[in-house]
């Protein structure tokens, strides 16, 4: 059975080092045949207000059909003030659509997190958030999270990773959401 991934992440600035962390969390799922969808900056900037002005019925129907259909989910938030910033907030009040699915929100998901900052402190705040939000919505967040320290010179203009501990973090975070996701498939679908 073959995995699908999805991962959600980004701002509103392109490229983005929470975006390029996020697609280098990505890479073992690639490596191993997974079918990977990624919902960046970009795409999560076009979203409007979940049920606000400019909201209609299909918006942002992509990124909720993707994570209807996902094993795993890899999530990457910029920690701004010391939480996850509005716009991958926003992206996540769009799982709202899934509520009512037999498999509601992130049940029996794997779901792994990054948390990007200048500072250490707003990094893991905000993947604390996150574990919060992740359980909120039933999912089954990863053993690691990556708390990923940004500066100049972090990523090369290609995207790779050139420190070696964000590099290790971010790689285990993608090697722990697909491995979650085979351990859960087959998990039921209500409980």
């Amino acid at each position: 059975m073959s995995v699908r991934i999805v991962a959600i992440g980004g701002t509103v600035s392109s490229p983005s080092s929470t975006e390029m962390a996020l697609r280098a969390a990505t890479q073992p799922a690639i490596e191993a045949g997974a079918h990977v969808d990624v919902f960046g900056g970009e795409y999560l900037s076009d979203l409007p207000f979940y049920r606000g002005p400019g909201h209609a019925k299909d918006t942002g129907r992509e990124m909720v059909e993707a994570v209807r259909q996902a094993d795993a989910l890899i999530l990457a938030a910029p920690g701004y003030h010391g939480t996850v910033s509005g716009l991958v907030k926003n992206a996540l009040d769009y799982l709202e659509d899934l509520a009512k699915d037999s498999r509601p929100y992130l049940h029996g998901r794997s779901v792994g997190l990054i948390a990007t900052a200048y500072g250490d402190q707003a990094s893991m705040s905000t993947l604390l958030t996150m574990r919060s939000i992740v359980h909120a919505l039933r999912g089954w967040p990863t053993p690691m999270g990556a708390t990923v320290r940004t500066y100049p010179g972090l990523f090369s203009p290609e995207g790779e990773c050139l420190d070696d501990r964000a590099r290790m973090q971010l790689r285990l975070v993608g090697e722990q959401s697909l491995n979650g996701a085979k351990s859960l498939q087959g998990f039921p679908e209500q409980m």
